[in-house]
């Protein structure tokens, strides 16, 4: 073997364990690289109300923390049905009383510059209607107005009934007296006007009824 093939021969090796020290380091940085960071979950704030009244205090603390947190607001207008009647019956009161509401809502959440997605669920009860919401809706948070002497809001029973069952975090607010948010009362519709462009913005598996 003369003395170029010998040096030519060294230089083979040479580079092939060059080439592999490279490799090996490029494979070990790739998997020492971190993971890109997964998108955030939006989140979400529930604001469960009844037709009896709507707290302008409890909203304003939903609506505060939405805007802190970049959180969508879901007011969930929470309708009880009688015992004689289907759960999907019509009930044409208490639409009537929901739709001017979640529009107070909306304009006053459009002040604070938070998103909403309104929401009708019905129970036998308050209470139901709230384990129907809690069991279908997707939150972090809830915001909810308790009954104090002089205003109206959820039952000290129920409060805790939700702090017992709801997962996520809770804040109760107790309004104050002439703490009710009224809308205009709602003006005299007919059925496909309640079915129409306001029940699109209800949640599709329970329109407003008509």
């Amino acid at each position: 073997m003369t003395t170029v093939a010998i040096v030519l021969g060294v230089l083979v090796v040479v580079l092939a364990a060059a080439l592999g020290l490279v490799l090996s380091r490029q494979g070990l940085s790739l998997r020492r690289r971190p993971a890109p960071p997964s998108e955030p979950t939006a989140r979400r704030i529930l604001f469960p109300f009844v037709a009896s009244s709507l707290s302008r205090r409890a909203l304003d603390a939903a609506l505060r923390l939405a805007r802190a947190e970049g959180a969508t607001l879901i007011p969930v207008f929470l309708a009880r049905v009688p015992l004689n009647l289907p759960l999907d019956s019509p009930l044409p009161r208490q639409a009537a009383v929901a739709i001017p509401l979640q529009e107070a809502i909306e304009h006053r959440a459009a002040a604070y510059g938070v998103p909403v997605e309104s929401r009708l669920e019905r129970g036998r009860t308050y209470r139901d209607a709230l384990r129907q919401t809690i069991a279908h809706e997707r939150f972090q948070r809830i915001v909810i107005a308790a009954a104090a002497s002089g205003s109206h809001g959820f039952a000290p029973e129920d409060v805790a009934w939700l702090l017992g069952h709801a997962p996520g975090e809770i804040v109760v607010v107790r309004p104050g007296a002439e703490d009710q948010l009224v809308p205009t009362p709602p003006r005299p519709s007919r059925g496909p006007s309640v079915n129409g462009r306001r029940a699109a913005r209800v949640r599709r598996r329970d329109p407003v009824p008509s």
